[in-house]
């Protein structure tokens, strides 16, 4: 029987919920593309609950210990004396979300011999060395799809949040005030912006299809690039590279992977690319962004405004730049574990488990790394390498606070 190790994110300070703002979810059979929701065998959750927190458990326990594995569930995942660092050198799985990875370094996999699956909880294995991965015979899964749309929506309302100055004005009532020019001194409409997104998967094209409404001009660039009939259906207008994307557009999102050739995509030389007062949103990985260059350009005029779901490490250092940069609207990685999208990602995590220990093949649409080579989607979408590189770091957050 196996062990199981999973690190998910803390409870609410006020503890677990016993009741929720909404009774039900909508029913959604398949996703955009096609591709069916998943499909365990069983489940022992509600949809809708709170999943992802430490006692949420993914709603895992009951069906592993039924089949006499053990299950490990902690929040404590950074530094040598962290509860995942004592329990890896037995563990056969490890499970994460990218919300709160448990960063699975080169070291941390050479001191996990029976380590057989690492399994994403949501979308993104940045936080696992793949290079070690392949190198180790080591599966990587993910749950491709399953929060894709929900962070299309983040992205939507990061974007409007940050040209119509949503925060500060907001900020204004909380505080008692009436202050209208304050708040529309940095206020626009995004009607008539060029926006474009860097990578069109799934996250991407869905951002661009809700943008359409809004009559924007729609850019991207992709290394694969759409069909012919998307691009006209959207009026897209494809970039051959991310340097003449960035010089056309008043908005910029970010939706490619962290591997070793995104990462630090946008530096110093590629925000002075941009227009002077663009915007930058960026829900993919903090690490495809210099923090450093991104404050300097804040503090500078020459973006606008950064908003960010996404940091590195995560969770961050309590002086990182980004918790005090001016005209920002960060947010802790959220955009993807919405309660709806927490139904999905638990439950795809249960369908590849299933599969796991029966000996069924996992589909290939949840395939990063098997058989030591890059596999299925992680075919398509992630390079071979490392980008767990620093990820220490996250061990001071917990000593500042």
């Amino acid at each position: 029987m196996a062990k199981v190790v999973c690190v998910l994110y803390d409870d609410p300070v006020d503890g677990y919920p016993k009741t929720y703002a909404r009774d039900d979810l909508p029913r959604i059979e398949r996703y955009p593309d096609g591709q069916t929701l998943p499909t365990p065998r069983g489940l022992d959750f509600q949809p809708g609950a709170l999943l992802g927190s430490v006692s949420g458990e993914l709603g895992l326990r009951q069906y592993l210990e039924a089949n006499g594995h053990t299950l490990v569930v902690t929040s404590s995942k950074d530094g040598p004396d962290s509860v995942l660092e004592r329990e890896l050198h037995d563990a056969e799985v490890v499970i994460s979300q990218p919300f709160w990875p448990a960063y699975l370094t080169a070291e941390r996999i050479a001191r996990a011999p029976k380590l057989k699956l690492a399994l994403t909880a949501g979308i993104g294995s940045d936080h696992v060395d793949l290079q070690a991965a392949i190198d180790r015979g080591i599966t990587v899964a993910e749950v491709t799809f399953c929060n894709s749309i929900s962070v299309s929506e983040h992205v939507v309302m990061m974007i409007l949040g940050l040209v119509r100055n949503y925060i500060p004005s907001y900020q204004w009532v909380v505080k008692g005030g009436w202050n209208i020019a304050d708040c529309v001194a940095r206020s626009y409409d995004v009607e008539g912006m060029h926006v474009g997104t860097v990578a069109a998967g799934r996250i991407g094209l869905a951002v661009l299809r809700r943008l359409k409404p809004f009559d924007m001009h729609l850019h991207y660039f992709d290394r694969h690039r759409l069909p012919e009939a998307v691009e006209k259906e959207l009026n897209l207008t494809w970039h051959p590279t991310v340097e003449d994307m960035v010089e056309v557009c008043d908005v910029v999102t970010i939706n490619c992977p962290l591997h070793p050739e995104t990462e630090n995509l946008f530096d110093a030389g590629m925000l002075a690319r941009m227009k002077r007062g663009a915007y930058l949103v960026n829900t993919a990985r903090g690490k495809i962004c210099d923090r450093t260059a991104v404050a300097k350009a804040l503090e500078d005029g020459q973006l606008a405004g950064y908003a960010g779901d996404v940091w590195f490490p995560q969770p961050p250092p309590a002086d990182h730049p980004w918790r005090s940069m001016p005209h920002h609207g960060m947010t802790p990685h959220i955009s993807g574990t919405s309660l709806s999208a927490q139904a999905r990602y638990a439950a795809g995590t249960r369908e590849i488990l299933e599969c796991w220990f029966e000996g069924r093949p996992i589909r290939d649409e949840y395939l990063i790394v098997d058989g030591g080579k890059l596999a299925g989607v992680g075919a398509r979408s992630y390079s071979a390498g490392n980008a767990t590189g620093g990820s220490e770091e996250a061990a001071k957050f917990k000593k500042a606070v």
